[in-house]
């Protein structure tokens, strides 16, 4: 009741009203050794009964239609995911639905089908690798132990970062290189099948576009980042013949992942709106192609509740040229 109340004081109805968009990406079906902080299915569910408590979820496409307008509801939130993965038709979507709620699923189209994202790849390659250490000179990094949960961890922990904002060619030869090193046989169900991204749709979730390859757009030229944002939206109203009117910046953080040169182009390819992963709440003044989004991590109620109130202090309002 407090941290309602608190919300409330924070983000009132009408035109001083700021909207909350937490951001996720997977949901496990059980915790993973490798990754012990990624969401799982209790979790989440979890974060969802604190959400639906605190705040008043709307749909990001109305959130965002009515923050501008000036006539959001208290509390005003969106709930959004990254990427495209089978588990959010598996796991999440029946604990949204438990819960009453609609969420929004950015997808990168390009691994819809059996494919596979980068870091998955690597992160496969030596969650079952069948050697006991890998070279990664060429990255710099030497040669890696990868035999035991925590020898893994730890390569990933450094393979990934390097890999991470490598130029797009640069970047699938290095996880090519940490595939051929580590000899493992890699699953191909990782991303969302067309019949489980149009049964999202069906479920009355939201589907947004999230680039086909899912590059960092800061890296490449302006030619291919247009072609990567428009390609994704067509591919995703040829499945759902419906209209795709959001998107989500790959990685998300101005300067780094995206710069105004993108902002414009969501723009110009007719988007209504864009997300980014910039942290903060969004305020009337926010720019609609620059909206904020944050996921608290705590694992307990009231840490997990305080974080989502020191989110809705700050609003930032986009980055200007």
């Amino acid at each position: 009741m407090i941290l309602r109340a608190a919300c409330s004081m924070l983000s009132p109805a009408g035109p001083k009203a700021r909207l909350s968009i937490f951001i996720y990406h997977r949901v496990l079906e059980h915790a993973d050794p490798l990754f012990p902080d990624e969401v799982d299915r209790v979790r989440f569910d979890q974060s969802m009964r604190w959400i639906s408590a605190w705040f008043t979820v709307l749909p990001l496409a109305e959130a965002v239609a009515r923050l501008s307008r000036g006539d959001l509801p208290a509390r005003a939130a969106s709930i959004t995911f990254d990427d495209g993965y089978a588990d959010n038709y598996l796991h999440a979507l029946p604990i949204l639905q438990r819960h009453g709620l609609k969420a929004t699923f950015f997808i990168s189209t390009g691994f819809l089908d059996g494919g596979r994202m980068w870091n998955d790849s690597v992160i496969e390659s030596v969650r079952n690798a069948t050697v006991d250490r890998i070279d990664c000179a060429v990255l710099g990094l030497g040669e890696l132990a990868v035999e035991t949960v925590t020898e893994k961890r730890a390569a990933l922990e450094r393979i990934i970062p390097a890999v991470k904002h490598l130029q797009h060619v640069a970047r699938e030869d290095a996880v090519q290189h940490i595939m051929d090193r580590c000899r493992a046989r890699l699953p191909s169900d990782l991303m969302l099948t067309t019949a489980q991204l149009r049964a999202l749709h069906a479920a009355e979730m939201e589907i947004g576009a999230h680039t086909v390859s899912h590059p960092i757009l800061a890296n490449g030229s302006d030619a291919d980042a247009l072609r990567e944002m428009g390609d994704s939206r067509d591919r995703l109203e040829s499945i759902l013949g419906t209209r795709v009117g959001l998107f989500a910046y790959p990685n998300g953080k101005f300067g780094r992942d995206y710069r105004l040169e993108h902002r414009e182009m969501a723009r110009r390819l007719g988007f209504d709106a864009a997300v980014s992963t910039n942290w903060g709440a969004n305020a009337q003044a926010t720019d609609p192609f620059q909206l904020n989004r944050f996921t608290p991590w705590d694992r307990t109620r009231l840490r997990f509740g305080l974080r989502a109130l020191n989110n809705l202090r700050s609003t930032q309002t986009g980055s200007a040229g």
